[in-house]
């Protein structure tokens, strides 16, 4: 009993933590936000609100993220189909 009045704290803020952790993983890898995000960046370019240089590091950043989104999803897809 008493070694439980203990552990529920700590349980709590692992629970609190894996749920943070699965909704940022969820927004960094959604690939509908990623793809208006690209679209956004290329609204930017085009309205010169941003130079090419950083246009490029920041397509990088999102075509990875998309890329590894991809990746997850077929993965996710695979393990239901076994």
């Amino acid at each position: 009993m008493l070694h439980k009045l203990f552990t529920l704290p700590f349980k709590a803020v692992i629970k609190v933590g894996e749920k943070i952790k699965e909704e940022a993983d969820r927004e960094l890898y959604d690939l509908d936000y990623i793809q208006q995000e690209l679209i956004q960046l290329q609204m930017l370019l085009e309205m010169d609100e941003i130079t090419e240089e950083e246009f490029q590091d920041k397509e990088e950043e999102l075509l990875l993220r998309y890329e590894i989104a991809m990746e997850r999803e077929q993965s996710n897809v695979e393990g239901i189909e076994e």
